[in-house]
């Protein structure tokens, strides 16, 4: 049966995914929406000892969401002649992407020497969890553990929480998203050169990078970035504030936005209060406008102020759950969910990706695969006869 392709994109590439769990799978999922020949190799059921963490519910939402448009097939690396099997897929592929600890490569002959003198112009993508070398490059790694080292957890919650985890999984999505970056620059560089390279990240360096701005204070000024709740840490007004229903957030950094909401609030006295003349003064003198702010807020709805202050100029937005989140009229115009009828019987729903191309789009065409599903269908591609398929089988290899 031939393969629905999600765009026509990346559709020359085929990618071999040896990734678990969502890093990986996260870096793989952008490749494939755009139409990437995405084959996700795994064990085969019963070797991984942590399979139930990332494969064992193929049903599950989050499987789904992450797994979808890719091909399975199973190969047990551990057994003698699966190597070969998957050094012959290599010859015929553009990227191979991984989230082994750094020494697993090496030992299995699947290292970026080992694949590059089977296909010169192989891409080889890895993501660790802190690097490929240096002292700690042999620790396992895991978002929050990423989230805690990378400082997120040290800025994030009210001031005295101690700290606190980030909601999502911003070092595992990150490197994710770096590891595609960094596949597409090498195949864009690949058409120059005619070589294929290693591309790799962590989940340490991607949760370090998105820090940003809060790292540049420190780097650069000395600024040690602290825990500020839901105020911002350089500017104001900009955090959260009470209506008479709910709460909204604020955003009325720059002295544009600064002046516009003065005038909305007929409170053009404080263009001149010296406590408030600068974003310097009014981040110092945050308690007391806050407080301004909070009295003339309180008395009226959510909706009412967020229409006013947007009317105006001025940045402000409800504070959403997540299915008030679905339920936005402008969240619905950007369809960011994609919906599809799998084989085993349930409508399943999807997030899409973020990012549009207008003449070559993303598209969410096939649910998650299942155990494997696909092995058989691979494996004549890379050349394989029927009986040696089946003898694979017999010889618990695939």
């Amino acid at each position: 049966m031939p393969r629905i392709q999600a765009s026509s994109a990346l559709s020359r590439f085929r990618v071999l995914d040896l990734s678990r769990v969502r890093a990986g799978p996260n870096c793989v999922r952008m490749l494939t929406d755009f139409g990437a020949d995405v084959v996700r190799i795994e064990p085969p059921k019963g070797v991984d000892p942590n399979e139930a963490m990332f494969a064992a519910n193929r049903e599950g939402g989050d499987f789904q969401n992450i797994n979808r448009n890719k091909r399975s097939m199973t190969l047990n690396l551990k057994q003698p002649g699966a190597r070969d099997i998957l050094m012959r897929m290599v010859k015929d592929a553009d990227v191979v992407v991984e989230n082994w600890r750094p020494d697993v490569k090496a030992k299995l002959g699947l290292d970026y020497a080992s694949l590059s003198a089977v296909n010169p112009r192989i891409i080889l993508a890895s993501i660790s969890g802190f690097g490929q070398d240096g002292p700690h490059a042999w620790r396992p790694g895991f978002d929050q553990i990423a989230q805690g080292l990378g400082g997120l957890m040290s800025v994030t919650g009210h001031p005295g929480s101690g700290p606190v985890r980030a909601g999502l999984a911003v070092a595992d999505m990150s490197a994710g998203l770096y590891a595609a970056l960094g596949i597409l620059t090498a195949l864009l560089e690949r058409e120059v050169s005619g070589k294929g390279q290693w591309v790799h990240t962590s989940l340490l360096h991607a949760q370090i990078a998105m820090m940003d701005f809060q790292a540049a204070r420190y780097l650069n000024d000395g600024d040690i970035p602290v825990q500020q709740g839901n105020d911002h840490p350089t500017s104001s007004p900009m955090g959260l504030f009470e209506g008479s229903d709910g709460v909204f957030n604020l955003g009325a950094s720059g002295e544009g936005n600064w002046v516009r909401l003065c005038r909305l609030l007929g409170r053009e006295d404080w263009l001149a209060d010296p406590e408030f003349t600068t974003e310097t003064l009014r981040v110092k003198h945050r308690e007391r406008l806050n407080r301004e702010l909070a009295d003339i807020f309180k008395p009226r709805r959510v909706a009412d102020w967020v229409t006013e202050l947007n009317d105006a100029g001025v940045p402000a937005g409800a504070v959403y759950t997540v299915p008030e989140m679905f339920e936005d009229e402008q969240v619905r115009h950007l369809g960011v969910t994609a919906s599809l009828m799998t084989d085993f019987g349930k409508q399943m729903h999807y997030i899409t990706q973020p990012v549009t191309l207008t003449r070559t789009p993303s598209k969410v065409v096939a649910q998650a695969p299942g155990w494997g599903t696909h092995t058989d269908e691979v494996l004549a591609e890379a050349g394989y006869s029927e009986d040696e398929i089946r003898q694979f089988h017999a010889d618990a290899v695939v």
